[in-house]
This record gives C-alpha cells, structure tokens and sequence, in this order.
C-alpha cells in the first residue's frame, strides 16, 4: 500500500512556494509604483515590468518571442536588479533561486529607485 504524505507534501510545498513568489512580485509592483494586482494577469504584467524598467512598449512582444525572450527576460530582470540598487551578479540568484529571491526583494530592505 502506497502512502500519499509525499505527494500532499509536495504539493503543499508547491503550493507555499507559488503564493511566496506572487506575493513578493506584488510587493515589487508596489514599491515601484505600479499596482500589486497587476502581476496576475498574464502578458499585462510584462507591461509593467517594462514601465517599472524604463522600456518601451514592444519589449512585451520581444518578450513572448521564443528563443529571444530569454534574453529579453534576462535583460528585464537585469534592469530590475539596477532599479533596486542591487548587484547585477545578483541576477544568478534571481534566476536560480528565483522562489527565495523574489519574495526577498519584495519584502526586503530593498527600495525603488526608478
């Protein structure tokens, strides 16, 4: 007989995790300025990122371009990193162990420096 705790576990993990992640990218949005919400509705919150950047418009659309969003992403979370006053090696840990990062800058020490 196959006990199920792992999968709740996991799952329950899964779970902390997403709702850490989405908390913390709110909390960005709004030391930026930008509503919290905005990081719920797909392709929208692109355009926030890149206003909270600084970049025009169509980098959404660059953005959504497999294989080049990745570079547009990594570029995005780059400026991110300028915006906040923070080390650009600190985009390997945004990548990375993004689930820790994120929710770290969002309620962290770190401000919007636009």
């Amino acid at each position: 007989m196959e006990s199920s705790g792992g999968s709740f576990l996991g799952t329950l993990f899964y779970v902390i995790v997403t709702v850490a992640v989405i908390a913390g990218w709110w909390k960005i949005f709004e030391k930026a300025g930008k509503p919290g919400w905005a990081i719920l509705i797909p392709i929208y919150n692109f355009y926030i990122m890149t206003q909270i950047c600084g970049k025009q418009w169509w980098w959404v659309i660059l953005m959504l371009l497999f294989p080049i969003n990745i570079i547009f992403i990594i570029l995005i979370m780059l400026e991110f990193l300028k915006r906040f006053g923070q080390p650009l090696w600190h985009i390997i840990l945004m990548i990375f162990i993004g689930f820790i990062y994120i929710p770290w800058l969002g309620f962290g020490p770190a401000t919007y420096r636009g």
